[in-house]
């Protein structure tokens, strides 16, 4: 079993000894042109002419839940294309939308306002009511954000492209349920896929269905955000603010207007990162699966991008 290694990112030494130490039975190695022929491939950004210098792949491992920089290639008939389901994102990505949440809950911005200007003011609570959450894209990590969100009380709402069921969830599906779904909602989370249906979701038509005083969370794709209509929207007073964390371009240039906006609040798409040892260990339990004759969890629909 050959396994060949290709990222443009990740430290390869890194990957590889991992993977041997899961795989001992498995010919581990970085990719290079002129490389053998493998069976299996663990990527992440790779170039076309990597899959085209290994035709007869069995299948393709994403070591990230978003395969949206691979769907524009031509991939390897036949091959499979598994986007990590996890690999330790999860918690961080529900640490990140809860902070965000809770933060612009509390008002803990008009608080650091109060401490620059040497004030001791307190301000009245808000109602948890009067703040529902929806979340768009309920996949694993959507999931793991709704179930850690419904322990502080807040109304959820979850939105997917087919009906869900989440205990805890207001659940809305398809094109038909979603401006019910944007109506119902003041905090917005973005955590779709990015496909050509979900490309620029967020813009001035579908945040202004969002009830007065909205909140946008993005830690999904900044593809998925018209940003000059979120700009747009904050300084009319129709949306407070946003906490965004991926952008159109990365990094974000130095003289975008995020940079300075009192009411955005810009990290480097640092709300999950991909987890060595957690992702390692469930692409090597896959590949056994495989090797057994097994089907996998995980396999992306390249129709549909996810």
């Amino acid at each position: 079993m050959r396994i060949v290694f290709c990222s443009l990112d990740a430290r390869a030494d890194d990957w590889l000894q991992s993977l041997r130490d899961a795989l001992p039975d498995a010919q581990v190695q970085e990719w290079a042109p002129g490389a053998p022929p493998a069976e299996y491939a663990v990527v992440w950004r790779a170039p076309q002419q990597f899959f085209d210098a290994q035709p007869g792949l069995r299948c393709i491992f994403n070591m990230g839940a978003g395969v949206d920089a691979l769907l524009g290639l031509r991939l390897p008939p036949g091959a499979a294309l598994v986007r990590l389901e996890d690999g330790g994102m999860g918690v961080q990505m529900a640490e990140y939308v809860c902070h965000a949440v809770i933060r612009h809950f509390r008002e803990m911005e008009r608080y650091e306002e109060s401490q620059r200007a040497g004030q001791w003011a307190l301000r009245k609570p808000l109602r948890r009511a009067d703040f529902p959450v929806g979340i768009m894209g309920l996949g694993v990590l959507g999931a793991s954000v709704a179930r850690a969100l419904a322990q502080f009380g807040f109304p959820l709402a979850g939105w997917s492209r087919t009906p869900k069921s989440m205990e805890g969830l207001r659940c809305y599906a398809g094109a038909a349920q979603f401006d019910e779904f944007l109506a119902a909602t003041r905090i917005l989370v973005c955590m779709l896929p990015l496909t050509p249906q979900t490309r620029d979701i967020m813009r001035r038509e579908t945040l202004s269905r969002l009830l007065p005083g909205s909140y946008i969370v993005n830690v999904a794709r900044g593809e998925h955000l018209v940003e000059e209509d979120l700009l747009a929207l904050i300084d009319e007073g129709r949306i407070e603010g946003a906490a965004l964390d991926v952008f159109r371009t990365e990094p974000l240039p130095a003289q975008h207007p995020f940079w300075q906006h009192p009411r955005i609040r810009v990290t480097p798409h640092s709300s999950a990162r991909t987890l060595r040892d957690e992702t390692v260990a469930q692409i090597a339990a896959k590949i056994r699966a495989l090797q057994r004759g097994e089907a996998v969890s995980g396999k992306v629909d390249l129709q549909r991008g996810y």
